[in-house]
């Protein structure tokens, strides 16, 4: 499934991260998943401070390139790509492949 993604021009690695910080599915190379947890921190900070709500993706720029963190359920993908430029590209392709 999340293996597609990865003939999305650009995307270098996805994967697919449990509440635990478990990888349930992985594809591609390169990424550090640690980031998953620490985007999953901010967005409960953000939304403990403006009461609440519901999350779309966070975009992280991080050493080794931008990072897209989106829901799915109590899970998160992790996308990792290669530049900012494609952003909307690969904001297209998550959301179609999660439906």
């Amino acid at each position: 499934m999340i293996g597609q993604l990865l003939e999305v021009r650009g995307i270098r690695h996805v994967a697919l991260i449990d509440a635990q910080g478990g990888i349930v599915k992985s594809a591609g190379s390169g990424a550090d998943i640690t980031v998953a947890q620490a985007g999953r921190a901010i967005v409960a900070s953000l939304k403990a401070a403006l009461g609440g709500g519901e999350w779309q993706d966070l975009l992280l720029a991080v050493e080794d390139g931008p990072v897209l963190l989106t829901p799915h359920g109590d899970q998160v993908l992790l996308t990792a790509f290669d530049d900012v430029a494609s952003l909307g590209r690969i904001r297209f392709a998550v959301r179609r492949l999660l439906g």
